[in-house]
Order: structure tokens, then sequence, then C-alpha cells
């Protein structure tokens, strides 16, 4: 089912559960935890739950205080009963918002439907281009000169519903895989924070697919230097995540 009409109305502002999906370093659900804390959301991340056991965004999540949950995709029999259980897991934090931070895993339509409006996705491109995995090294090969991230309500088709805000940083002539990824990985600790606040604060607006802020914020971030902390984009507070990338560098794949 496509994601159509106006947006689910949330429960009170001051109970809003949000649960996190990560698959890896975990450092967009840091971005998302200092995001909450340094700008007084109406709500908290109140699980986190890795279909890897090895993901180093998990012990993060201990040392910061929250409910961790690994769900081993490879202990399953089918894709299906992987979903079913992942639902399961979810269901019982009663999120108001489910967080796809760097899961790596294709979700059923079964379970996206179940968290209609309610389950936002960061890509890191510019959707619809370059949908899937390994984003960068196909952004490198095709010669395209911006490169970025998007944020997105999830629907039943891979990496194709609604867009909510998108960051873009140019792609330089000596980028490599590893440094264009690096680059586009900052940008996203301050895109998905801004859109999921959105979400939040009810200031989004769905019609005919389209997203749209209701107040007119700019659901674009430019980032036209390759320095980020230059970059057109909110200030934010120094936070543990670049520590987290230091500590984690040869950690699994994921955000």
């Amino acid at each position: 089912m496509a994601l159509t009409g106006t947006l689910p109305p949330l429960g009170s502002l001051m109970s809003m559960r949000i649960l996190v999906l990560i698959s890896g370093r975990g450092s967009n659900l840091a971005a998302l935890v200092e995001a909450a804390r340094a700008q007084a959301w109406p709500a908290q991340v109140v699980g986190v739950i890795s279909n890897r056991p090895q993901a180093a965004g998990l012990q993060w999540a201990k040392n910061q205080g929250l409910p961790t949950q690994v769900l081993d995709y490879q202990s399953f029999a089918s894709r299906e009963a992987f979903d079913a259980a992942l639902l399961c897991a979810c269901v019982e934090h009663r999120p108001d918002l489910v967080v796809l931070a760097g899961f790596m895993r294709v979700l059923g339509e079964a379970f996206v439907q179940h968290f209609e409006g309610r389950l936002i996705n960061i890509h890191p491109s510019l959707l619809p281009a370059f949908t899937g995995l390994h984003t960068h090294r196909r952004a490198l090969q095709a010669g395209v000169k911006v490169a970025g991230a998007t944020v997105h309500y999830v629907t039943p088709s891979l990496d194709h519903g609604p867009v909510i805000a998108q960051a873009v940083v140019p792609v330089l002539a000596n980028d490599t895989e590893h440094s264009l990824s690096d680059r586009v990985l900052q940008a996203e600790h301050q895109l998905l924070p801004m859109a999921v606040g959105w979400h939040l604060r009810g200031e989004l607006q769905l019609h005919e697919g389209c997203v749209r802020h209701q107040q007119g914020a700019a659901q674009t971030l430019f980032f036209p230097d390759a320095d980020l902390t230059t970059a057109m984009a909110a200030p934010q507070q120094p936070n543990p995540i670049k520590a987290l990338h230091a500590s984690q560098a040869s950690g699994p794949p994921g955000h």
C-alpha cells in the first residue's frame, strides 16, 4: 500500500517513544540521542534493536543506558520469519516512531504497513538515484558531481518512500569511496535529527506523495565545502559521535 493522505496523528507530546534499528556503528543513533537531549525533544529513544550481534552501536547504546536487543537474521529460516520476530520485538516497545539508522535489511510489506507513516529511513544517496547498496561506489563510477543523503518515509517499494529532507555534498576530484562515505555520513548526522524532529513536532504534511514542511523550512541542506564543520547547516553541540567514529573505525558497515 502506498503512503497517502495526511500523516497519522501522534500521541501526547510528552510520551513520544522512538525505537531505533541499527546494523553497524550507530553513529546516526548517537546523533539522534544527542539531538533529543540538546534540543529538548518531546520524545526519547526507548530502545535499540540490531540484526547483527557484532554491531558496535549496541555497546554505545548500553553505555547510554538504553535497552538493546539483537535479532540475528542468520538464525532465522526465512526472511518472513525474521520480519515477524522483528515486528513482535518492535511492538513491545510501543513506539510512536521507528527510525532505521543504518539498518541493513530490506523489510517486508507486512512490517512496513504496520508502521505506515511512523517508519523513517536514512539512505546514503540523493534518492531516487542509487537505491540499494554500494551507493558511494556507484556514484563515483557514474561521475556525478554531487552526492548526499535522503531521509524518507518507508514504503514497501525499496528506497522510494516520500522524501522528507536531503543533504547535498560535493564529489571531489580525488574522492574515494571511503572519503565520500565519510563526508556524506557527517551530513547525515545533521540531516536525520532535523527530519525526525520535524516529524515529532507535527511539522510535516504529506500530500499526493510529497512531504512539505508546514512552516516552509528548507528541506535541503547544502554543504558546499569539503570541510563540513563550516557547512551551511544548523550548528551541532559537541557530542560523542566523533569519538565513536575513531574508536569504531574498523567496525562493521552501517551508520
